[in-house]
């Protein structure tokens, strides 16, 4: 997957919406006004961080090593920086992008969940 086809990915979920942040250079996804992905425009390797439950994080960091590591700009048990390479297949990092959209749609107050649904 290329930037393009991740940002279209993560708009094509309800209610996603995107930002460029104060740096520029990082696509904010948001649902809800909630972040849920972040995508570096300025990197020359493609990547996404995500919001991830934490005993997740920690199986997919052992079984993805090289691949998925602790976004150091967020707190390391929830957030991991997921770099899209070969060994990855589009089918899973969509899964990966649906379990942080997931997480935070599931802590939004109920009304703002129901407009979702």
């Amino acid at each position: 997957m290329n930037v393009e086809e991740l940002r279209e990915y993560c708009l094509s979920l309800k209610g996603s919406t995107e930002c460029l942040p104060f740096d520029d250079v990082t696509l904010v996804l948001k649902v809800q006004g909630k972040m849920f992905a972040l995508i570096p425009l300025d990197k020359n390797d493609i990547s996404i961080t995500l919001k991830c439950d934490p005993e997740l994080a920690i199986t997919l960091r052992e079984e993805y090593e090289s691949v998925i590591i602790p976004a150091y700009h967020f707190n390391k048990k929830h957030w991991n920086t997921v770099y899209i390479n070969d060994r990855l297949t589009r089918k899973l990092v969509c899964e990966w992008i649906n379990h942080s959209y997931n997480l935070v749609v599931a802590k939004l107050p109920k009304s703002l969940r129901a407009e979702l649904s």
